[in-house]
């Protein structure tokens, strides 16, 4: 939860690799378009450096690549679009799509948003910062990922998804500069993208097992979406 809303559950793990397969794919595409070569394209970098350490295979990389730099002769454009509301009680929601056809996706958020309420830009998205989020691993025992943070540039942290992980958090602007410093600090970069932190985060606790279950099963039908990228929700932890 927290910056970055994640599926939950041994059916939805199993299939999560396909799916982040097919939404870093899209991400490549987006990046691609400013040039192929991760060399000098430090957003295309950081997704081919994601993609890879989740094994990604390599024609699939190499594929999205060249169809978002324009290399095959398609034409592929996705359009980067934000949806901002609230889960059932009250429980702030910005979802971040990538579509080819805006379209079909936004009447779908209208219904996938009928549990609770989809709001107008900018509705929930002024008690959220823009932050870069960096999930890290220590190369080795005994690393502090508090002095890495201090000595990278970054801004706060907080435990990572992955066991042992950390989540360090950027001003937007220096997303690619501090993934760039952590390894010389001890820390392998798993993942670096731009993304939403909630300012006034709501403990989980503070709303009943039925309640939660309730945000869960909203966020998991929004999670489901095909032109969804990411979903990020006021909830701590």
């Amino acid at each position: 939860m927290g910056a970055q809303w994640k599926a939950k559950g041994k059916e939805l793990a199993a299939n999560a690799k396909g799916k982040l397969f097919g939404r870093l794919a899209k991400d490549i595409m987006v990046a691609a378009r400013n040039g192929a070569d991760p060399a000098s394209n430090s957003r295309l970098r950081l997704v081919v450096e994601q993609a890879r350490k989740v094994s990604m295979p390599k024609e699939t990389l190499d594929r999205a690549i060249k169809k978002g730099a324009g290399l095959t002769g398609e034409v592929v454009h996705f359009e980067h679009v934000m949806y901002e509301g609230f889960a059932p009680h009250r429980v702030a929601v910005m979802v971040e799509c990538l579509t080819d056809n805006v379209n079909r996706t936004a009447p779908e958020m209208r219904v996938l948003f009928r549990k609770g309420q989809l709001g107008t830009s900018g509705s929930v998205a002024w008690d959220f910062d823009h932050v870069g989020l960096i999930e890290a691993e220590p190369v080795t025992q005994g690393t502090d990922p508090e002095v890495a943070a201090i000595e990278a540039g970054a801004q706060d942290l907080e435990p990572g998804d992955a066991e042992g992980s950390t989540l360090f958090i950027t001003s937007a602007t220096d997303l690619d500069l501090v993934s760039r410093a952590l390894p010389a600090q001890g820390f392998s970069v798993l993942s670096a993208r731009l993304g939403y932190r909630p300012k006034n985060p709501i403990d989980p606790a503070s709303l009943s097992a039925a309640d939660l279950e309730e945000v869960e099963s909203f966020l998991a039908a929004i999670d489901a979406n095909d032109d969804v990228q990411n979903v990020f929700v006021s909830l701590a932890g």
